[in-house]
């Protein structure tokens, strides 16, 4: 039987596109399947799943919806419909792939629908917005994004190939083999690197591998962050090496590479077996130089590279950053080991690099001291810095240990 790729549509506004996009994907060995996310009746195409569906899925009576003519609120249940619509199809295994095109509205809706597919199921949005920031429409999920150069606005040279390279794309997605899974599979255990953390991260994933597990690692540019707190919360993780929670430093001080008030604490919620450290968060993360607040013009920073500038975290802003690691810590439900390195937090303020700072370290590190509920997380000083492989030894080794006993 032929692949299927689902695709979404304001079909309002975007008819003639979609047709074009049917045509290709049939072309391609693969069965499109049309849904019709837009709020008024449809321009040409003719969907295979209309809009009345997709609004009933979400609670709504799509001419209720045309009536009350609140757009925003007209994308955000067709949005959820679309969601509730496309999980449907791929639990009873009709949809192996995903496929929309559209402008900010039509993007969002389909970066919803998008969301509620597994992970590995191949989602692709063409967008108009694609070129911009796009975390707002990823999110923690495995959607790609291809901006489309021209409006989606009818088919001329330059949109027919940019859709017809998206519906091959999809097609090609849909058709492709899926690797085959472990026969015994192994325990899931994730964890989060930043560059001035990876020699540590790179030896807790040797070390665990070693003890039998598989190791997910996450960037911690936010989005990594997001994604390893969704991961866990979707049950995937077995317990998590959370070395390097910078993205608290970004969260508290304004940085572009915040993951929001949710990191730290989903792990916590499920009670999963938890090594956390405090790894790079003598840093807080902005874009080029040229984008730093005028605010923070007296302070010390670091050139990463031309489009990352690197911002020290204060005495102040350390004790805070400790402060908010321990409140979360203390709420786990389960096992929490943390791990401090007294010998430097990255490998910047490591003695003799740019951002050593032994008095923002210790206001880090006392505010941990006091705020950390003994009674509910072990507290681990090692007098190494976070990259010695004998901090990631530790840290991987009472992890090992947590796992072990939750599983006896």
């Amino acid at each position: 039987m032929a692949p299927t790729v689902a695709l979404l549509g304001t079909l309002d506004t975007k008819g003639a596109e979609y047709d074009f996009l049917r045509a290709r994907i049939a072309a391609a060995g693969c069965t499109p399947l049309l849904i019709d996310c837009g709020v008024f009746p449809p321009a040409g195409a003719v969907p295979d799943i209309a809009a009345a569906e997709v609004a009933r899925a979400a609670g709504a009576a799509v001419d209720a919806l045309r009536e009350d003519a609140d757009r925003g609120a007209a994308v955000a249940r067709m949005a959820e419909g679309a969601a509730t619509t496309l999980r449907g199809l791929s639990e009873r295994g009709r949809v192996q792939a995903a496929l929309a095109v559209g402008g900010s509205g039509g993007t969002a809706i389909a970066a919803e629908a998008m969301a509620a597919l597994p992970i590995g199921t191949p989602k692709l949005i063409v967008s108009t917005v694609a070129s911009g920031d796009t975390r707002p429409y990823m999110g923690a999920r495995d959607v790609a994004m291809m901006y489309s150069v021209v409006d989606i606005s009818g088919i001329n040279r330059f949109s027919a190939r940019i859709l017809g390279n998206a519906a091959a794309a999809a097609a090609g997605m849909a058709g492709a083999p899926v690797p085959e899974p472990e026969a015994a599979p192994r325990p899931l255990v994730g964890t989060s690197m930043f560059g001035v953390t990876t020699p540590s991260v790179t030896a807790a994933r040797e070390n665990l591998e070693h003890a039998g597990f598989e190791v997910l690692v996450f960037h911690a540019t936010g989005t990594g962050g997001q994604s390893l707190e969704a991961l866990a919360a979707d049950g995937y993780l077995a317990g998590i090496a959370d070395i390097t929670t910078t993205e608290l430093a970004d969260e508290l001080v304004g940085g572009v590479m915040s993951a929001g008030a949710d990191r730290l604490r989903a792990a916590g919620r499920l009670g999963l077996p938890q090594a956390v450290s405090v790894g790079a968060v003598d840093m807080v993360n902005f874009a080029a130089p040229e984008t730093v607040p005028p605010g923070f013009s007296d302070r010390l920073f670091y050139h990463h590279n031309a489009n990352v500038t690197l911002m020290r975290t204060t005495a102040a802003e350390c004790a805070e950053i400790g402060r908010r690691v321990a409140d979360r810590l203390n709420g786990a439900a389960g096992p929490v080991s943390l791990f401090l390195p007294l010998g430097g937090v990255s490998a910047l303020s490591v003695p003799g690099g740019p951002f050593y700072d032994p008095g923002a370290d210790e206001a880090l590190f006392a505010a941990l001291r006091e705020r950390v509920d003994p009674a509910r997380v072990e507290l681990h000083e090692l007098d190494t810095h976070v990259n010695d492989p004998r901090f990631a030894a530790a840290m991987t080794d009472r992890l090992t240990e947590l796992l072990q006993e939750r599983h006896q």
